[in-house]
């Protein structure tokens, strides 16, 4: 959170997300949960367009960190919509990411990342149409 601000001078959208690395050092999800919506709450008052996406399977951490990602992304959306903030999910919920996107078993590899882009894009320009038609009478 302290370094928010530096990392979006000049920035018009912020896309938070995050809470592996709570997982990962034992910290609270509450506070993890927490700690994002802050992050979203003031990306807002700073004037910027703010997209959350829930949190990626760990490899690495299968099986032990599955439940704390899951409920981490249950708060996540489940709060979201109550602070009018879209809560787009990254990709299947499965327990792990494909052995092909990752490159060390914790991260995404380009591949990985790329795939992951072109699939929050589409699913953003889905719900985009959906509000628009929402807002024209015609949904």
């Amino acid at each position: 959170m302290a370094r928010l601000e530096g990392c979006v001078s000049g920035a018009d959208l912020l896309v938070v997300q995050g809470g592996i690395n709570d997982i990962a050092q034992g910290r609270s999800v509450d506070d993890a949960a927490a700690n994002l919506l802050a992050m979203v709450r003031r990306g807002k008052e700073l004037g910027l367009r703010v997209v959350i996406v829930d949190l990626l399977p760990w490899n690495n951490g299968w099986p032990d960190a599955e439940p704390k990602i899951r409920r981490l992304n249950a708060l996540i959306a489940a709060r979201t919509p109550i602070a009018r903030d879209v809560c787009t999910p990254s990709g299947p919920q499965t327990a792990t990411i494909r052995l092909s996107w990752a490159t060390v078993g914790s991260a995404k590899s380009p591949l990985g990342w790329r795939t992951t882009a072109r699939r929050r894009r589409r699913r953003l320009r889905a719900r985009r149409r959906l509000a628009e038609k929402a807002r024209r009478g015609d949904g």
